[in-house]
């Protein structure tokens, strides 16, 4: 089957209720039924950030493989880079059902799943099977449990168990549907985790893959700077902006008022906004930007980078439409790249945030 043919089934999957089509995509894509894409990257779209080569800067964000269960599958799809989980200490069933709720109408999704997620030991087991070289960037997103957590010592083992088989990790603070976690994002609890994952990093022998936070794009706009400052003052590497929002900017579904986040078309714009703020306060840090929220399109894509980000990561619009969008938002961004009469992605990061 071609990433073509399984995107015609879609409309069949959102005949299913969402949580189980989303099982069924995961098993689909894990026995290979989903194909892959194995027409080459237009050399425009190629470029580096955190001191890796991405073949293309369009990636899947986390939450769609907590557990790495379809990980190699969707690299094979032609994402430049895959980010799995979030994936915590123990494994969790996460919060009661219905927690996922398809907002036709507004192209969106709302989830409370609770990191539903079979925990660090079955993580690790999948991603040391991952055959080499690998077709894309991995990127391994972790967090804490809901229960018994201790985030001092849980972030900074996580990152060691992932670090040998993980190219890049991303550090979740930001989710709405774990009790606490947002509150992490606080200055005081940021700081004694960053430098408690900093020692750890120090500490190992082997190897140390770059690091960067989530964040919620509900923050408000005085809590970025701090943010920001102790990102870069503890040696990480950048930030993925944003995790999904517990605003209901205009929605028609009647699925709107249901808890949790949000993720797809009505997160963008604030989203961006928000990326364009992080992006001036990072300005000469060395930060590299992750933009995520409402990437559904090449455009979508274009305004992310524009707006500060290196790389842009989507989640709702694949949910939607599936393979078939990865090699269209490509080709529709490497048009409007040529557009611009630039070389490369990297020339047009942040030009509509100087």
């Amino acid at each position: 089957m071609t990433p073509r043919l399984a995107s015609v089934l879609m409309p069949l999957m959102r005949g299913m209720d969402p949580e189980r089509a989303h099982d069924v995509a995961l098993r689909a894509l894990r026995f290979g039924l989903a194909g892959a894409d194995r027409s080459p990257d237009d050399p425009i779209l190629a470029t580096a950030a955190l001191g890796l080569a991405f073949r293309n800067p369009v990636g899947l964000a986390a939450g769609f493989d907590k557990s790495a269960v379809a990980v190699g599958a969707l690299m094979r799809l032609g994402f430049g880079f895959v980010e799995a989980g979030s994936v915590t200490p123990r494994p969790q069933i996460g919060n009661p059902k219905p927690r996922l709720f398809r907002l036709v109408e507004d192209r969106a999704v709302i989830n409370r799943m609770g990191m539903n997620n079979g925990g660090i030991e079955v993580f690790r087991a999948r991603l040391a099977k991952l055959p080499q070289p690998r077709p894309a960037v991995l990127g391994a997103n972790i967090a804490i449990n809901k229960e018994r957590a201790d985030p001092l010592k849980d972030y900074p083992s996580l990152y060691a168990a992932v670090a040998p088989l993980a190219d890049y990790v991303a550090i979740n603070v930001s989710s709405p549907n774990t009790p606490g976690l947002r509150d992490l994002q606080g200055e005081r609890h940021l700081r004694e985790i960053l430098a408690a994952l900093a020692a750890t990093r120090a500490a190992l022998p082997g190897p140390r893959p770059p690091v960067l936070v989530k964040i919620a794009p509900d923050l408000s706009p005085a809590a970025l700077e701090p943010i920001v400052q102790a990102v870069a003052e503890n040696g990480l590497e950048g930030l993925i902006v944003s995790n999904t929002t517990i605003a209901r900017p205009g929605l028609r579904s009647a699925h709107r008022a249901q808890a949790g986040g949000l993720s797809g078309p009505p997160l963008r714009a604030a989203s961006t906004e928000m990326l364009r703020r992080v992006a001036v306060l990072a300005h000469g840090r060395g930060l590299t930007l992750i933009g995520c929220g409402g990437v559904g399109s090449g455009a979508d894509a274009h305004e992310k980078l524009r707006a500060g980000a290196a790389l842009v990561q989507l989640y709702a619009a694949f949910a939607y439409e599936g393979p078939a969008l990865v090699p269209r938002i490509k080709r529709e961004l490497a048009a409007l790249l040529r557009r611009d009469g630039v070389r490369n992605v990297a020339e047009i990061v942040g030009v509509d945030a100087r």
